[in-house]
């Protein structure tokens, strides 16, 4: 029997005219906390819509007429937009958003496709980071002893590393290895390669947490009793220990997903991720830099959506954190 479900035997309610007490289950306590907090469902709404938006962005962008592609000819002189619109932008009834300068690309058709880039690395990282910290943290707060004190050594090794200055060195490295040995070329190889640099310098952090969660729960009664029947290690781990690691892991990963996605911007701020033309919200206020004297609203509107979807993604941590909490004290 897992912690949260002693905490859901707790939580029951009368039904109305019916002598009978009738239980409810751990997730059916927790979507119900969740669903009366309006700031974690006001969240999750703005996160779901920005992954529905980024999975139909081609339809989307089909339907107003607009593309990714470069139209210089609604470029004036100064790399401008002819049609001036508000602050210089290029607004219109035909670019919602504006354009973008120089390249005369729809603004709006950029945020679409560069989201599929964003969530796409941070889902995936995050899937390969809490994947690694899971097995890892596992393996060492139930083994002890020597493997223990090796993972340990293990994590705090890759912690010492300086992450960002081993992006920057590793990125034409680790994207030529994967376009000659494994056929990932271009922006493929690159996306790769950030998926994997996010797994393997974030699991560290799950796999202490997941650790310290291991050492308490292997001196319990039912992890015993496995142990006496002569369960094997594996279905210990498995399906004794590990069900009861849910609401840290969870908790975790809705938190890993904002830096993630953060990360991203942040890498192909500086040149390391996906290069043009595939947009990325990164590369877009790379660009709006230049312009940003003259066309602010380039720099605004890219930075809004990063703002507002990592927000999200924080507050929805949060909330869920609170949720799953037997110890919240709210029914």
């Amino acid at each position: 029997m897992t912690l949260a479900s002693q905490s859901a035997e707790q939580e029951t309610h009368v039904t109305e005219g019916v002598t009978g007490v009738a239980g409810k289950s751990p997730s059916q306590i927790a979507w119900g906390r969740l669903k009366r907090d309006k700031v974690g469902m006001t969240s999750l709404i703005v996160v779901m819509l920005y992954v529905v938006i980024a999975l139909l962005a081609p339809v989307i962008t089909k339907a107003l007429g607009v593309d990714i592609q470069q139209h210089t000819e609604l470029i004036g002189d100064g790399g401008m937009p002819k049609v001036p619109g508000i602050a210089n932008s290029g607004i219109s009834g035909d670019h919602l958003l504006g354009i973008e300068p120089l390249t005369g690309r729809d603004i709006l058709a950029e945020l679409l496709y560069g989201a599929r880039i964003s969530l796409l690395v941070a889902f995936l990282g995050t899937i390969l980071t809490v994947v690694l910290g899971i097995l890892v943290g596992i393996i060492a707060g139930y083994s002890g002893g020597r493997t223990d004190a090796f993972l340990g050594r293990l994590m705090d090794m890759i912690l010492a590393f300086p992450q960002l200055l081993l992006l920057l060195a590793l990125s034409p490295v680790v994207t030529q290895v994967l376009d000659e040995r494994f056929g990932i070329e271009g922006n493929a190889g690159k996306v790769t390669f950030l998926i994997v640099v996010f797994g393997i310098f974030g699991w560290p952090y799950l796999a202490r947490i997941v650790r310290g969660q291991v050492l308490s729960l292997r001196e319990r009664e039912f992890v015993e009793a496995a142990i006496s029947i002569g369960a094997r290690t594996s279905r210990i781990l498995f399906r004794e220990v590990l069900p009861n690691l849910w609401v840290p892991i969870i908790v975790y990963a809705t938190l890993l997903l904002p830096s993630y996605i953060a990360a991203e911007a942040a890498l192909s701020f500086l040149g390391v991720g996906v290069s043009e033309p595939t947009p990325t919200w990164g590369a877009m206020l790379t660009n709006s830099v230049k312009f940003s004297s003259v066309d602010p609203l380039y720099l605004f509107i890219p930075g809004t959506a990063l703002f507002v979807l990592v927000l999200a993604f924080n507050l929805l941590g949060d909330s869920v954190r609170d949720a799953l909490d037997p110890r919240a004290g709210r029914a």
